[in-house]
């Protein structure tokens, strides 16, 4: 089983190079899963109804957020209809959405993805090792479900690493994302989880994380009120991560991807 995912989509530059890639991927590679974190796609701030369906159209089988899932209001209805779209787990309870959610893969094996969030130098959310190990409890990797995909979205690497290691054995692959730049420490841990601090963003390079340079610049340099930020619009570069599972569901081959300029690229095996 073939598994993408595609960290931060960071605008318009984002959208677009995952829309014009992932058709491809999946035909080229044989991919039997997608999952995108689209927290950045509206703009650079949020998700709404008809991003979500233009990747669900181009073979996204779901999509995670973090943060920024609440900056488009329409999300809020939208988000308690559509299953493939989903919050970070560990929003207090009553929140809209689902933290977690179970699809069938192209090859016809289930997938549970889950999406949580980190606690250092993020919003004070309720604890997200807690949550991700509730719902661990009820999904077991080889039992009940193919394959578990952990999006873990936050600042701090050591808590993303910490993460990390509590799945170890447990599933598939986990992910970070939020920061939007690609680490290179993909690996697979001791017990058969693929694992990389973060994805990185799907968006321009050629800016602050996906925004025009000037304004970030300007608040760090002058401290002073600045406009709104607006997402870069040069090319795209796809940033992401393959994994793929043995018979247990757990990796026994990861990649990073990069598609695009500005990066080093990083193609998918043959």
């Amino acid at each position: 089983m073939k598994i993408l995912f595609c960290g931060d989509i960071v605008g318009r530059s984002g959208r677009e190079v995952v829309l014009a890639n992932v058709p491809r991927l999946i035909k080229d590679y044989k991919i039997d899963l997608v999952i995108v974190n689209a927290e950045n796609a509206a703009h650079g701030f949020g998700v709404n109804k008809r991003i979500c369906q233009d990747l669900f159209e181009a073979g996204v089988d779901v999509i995670s957020t973090g943060n920024h899932v609440w900056d488009q209001r329409d999300i809020l209805f939208f988000i308690d209809q559509e299953k493939r779209l989903i919050r970070p787990i560990n929003f207090p309870a009553g929140t809209p959405g689902r933290g977690f959610t179970l699809v069938k893969a192209r090859n016809g094996k289930s997938a549970l993805v889950v999406n949580a969030m980190a606690r250092l130098y993020m919003d004070p959310l309720d604890d997200p090792f807690a949550a991700v190990e509730k719902v661990l409890t009820n999904h077991r990797l080889g039992q009940n479900v193919d394959a578990i995909v952990l999006d873990f979205h936050g600042e701090a690497s050591a808590e993303k690493m910490a993460m990390g290691h509590l799945c170890d054995g447990r599933v598939s692959l986990v992910v970070g994302t939020h920061t939007h730049i690609p680490t290179a420490d993909h690996m697979i841990l001791p017990n058969g989880t693929g694992y990389q601090t973060d994805a990185g963003m799907c968006g321009d390079y050629n800016s602050v994380i996906g925004m025009h340079k000037d304004v970030p610049i300007a608040r760090f340099t002058r401290k002073m009120p600045t406009d709104r930020m607006q997402p870069a619009t040069g090319p795209g570069t796809l940033c992401g991560v393959m994994v793929e599972l043995n018979e247990q569901g757990l990796s026994q081959a990861i990649v990073p991807v990069r598609l695009g300029p500005n990066l080093s690229e990083s193609k998918p095996w043959a």
